[in-house]
């Protein structure tokens, strides 16, 4: 099993959504976050002043998935958040110890 993490833009989320449910990957949990990588944020103009906005509005979208749906759930999303400019984000892989759902102690990919 697998715990995918990847960071998208706001405005991408609902493609990023359909996209894992056409591929038959169900649950999800999203967070709002904000932070900057190489785009180092961008200036912005206020009443004639004009500041720096450090760290940009994004979504951390996570989810379990099961070692056989991992290469369709990265397809899934980089499909759908792709606009081929700065700022797309970026998807993290990492090792999913164990699972459980705690409604009927199913474990492992049976909780997924």
């Amino acid at each position: 099993m697998k715990w995918i993490t990847a960071i998208i833009k706001p405005f991408t989320l609902d493609d990023v959504r359909q996209a894992l449910s056409d591929a038959g990957i169900a649950g999800m949990t999203v967070t709002e976050v904000k932070g900057f990588g190489r785009q180092h944020g961008h200036t912005e103009l206020y009443r004639g002043a004009e500041y720096v906005v450090d760290f940009l509005p994004k979504l951390k979208v996570e989810l379990a998935v099961s070692d056989e749906q991992v290469d369709l759930a990265i397809e899934a999303i980089t499909n759908a958040a792709r606009t081929g400019k700065i700022g797309d984000g970026k998807i993290f892989i990492s090792d999913l110890a164990q699972a459980i759902r705690i409604r009927t102690m199913e474990v492992d990919s049976d909780a997924l």
